[in-house]
């Protein structure tokens, strides 16, 4: 699963111990070099999608990790691009990479806040949100509060998207795969303090939708064809848009 500039299984094994913040400041120097890092098919795809739907001025990354999202967010949003994420870690790669590129006249340079997004210190401020993977850190009862803060830090008509990808078929090895990931993870946080919530099979669409228009969100899907199709001929990943009425 991992290349040669991976982290080990004891890195990784040291990182599941940990709380989540701490964890992810361990794991930041080689994220990049694992399979949780965004595939750039997934951000090509969800740039597509959302391009029609600008031009943005300003661009929001929730949970921005390393910054694969915010790289997106500079090519859709002509003023002023912001990632926020609780790793110290993982922002200060995020800020290496930014310094390590060479600069690119005519796309806003990110700026980079440590802040937990159930607190987003923002107020009307963004035209576009995205996220990336990161809904699996957020326990259910968490997700109203987490979009409530969301749908406040948007201006009037800002959009919050995010890739959806369909569940696998059940009893499939990757259903079963996923089954036992998150049933491990419950014995190891009823056993284990501090915890680490990472649960992939609690962020199921429908209950999202609701959880959106609760919030005060206008929600639309969009298939992602560019990420293929499943045997029923429905679409691998869905991208959500909610819009925030103007």
């Amino acid at each position: 699963m991992f290349t040669s500039g991976g982290p080990t299984l004891g890195e990784l094994a040291v990182q599941a111990l940990s709380s989540l913040e701490r964890g992810y400041d361990l794991l930041a120097p080689k994220f990049d070099a694992t399979p949780f890092r965004t595939p750039d098919a997934v951000l090509d795809a969800v740039a597509e999608a959302l391009r029609p739907l600008g031009p943005f001025g300003s661009g929001l990354d929730v949970c921005c990790g390393t910054g694969a999202g915010t790289a997106l967010l500079r090519e859709l949003c002509r003023e002023r691009v912001t990632g926020v994420d609780l790793s110290a870690g993982m922002l200060a790669r995020a800020r290496e990479a930014q310094e390590a590129r060479p600069p690119e006249p005519g796309l806003p340079e990110p700026e980079w806040v440590r802040a937990d997004v159930r607190a987003l210190p923002f107020r009307a401020e963004f035209d576009l949100a995205v996220s990336f993977g990161a809904f699996g850190h957020f326990l259910p009862a968490e997700r109203p509060g987490l979009f409530a803060r969301v749908h406040a830090a948007l201006r009037p008509g800002g959009l919050f998207a995010f890739p959806v990808a369909a569940p696998p078929r059940v009893g499939s090895p990757a259903y079963w795969a996923l089954w036992g990931f998150d049933a491990a993870m419950r014995v190891r946080n009823a056993l284990w303090r501090p915890r680490f919530v990472m649960y992939y099979r609690t962020f199921r669409l429908p209950d999202v939708v609701t959880d959106l228009r609760r919030t005060g969100f206008a929600v639309e899907r969009a298939a992602l064809p560019a990420l293929g199709v499943r045997e029923d001929g429905s679409p691998r990943c869905r991208l959500l848009v909610a819009r925030r009425p103007g």
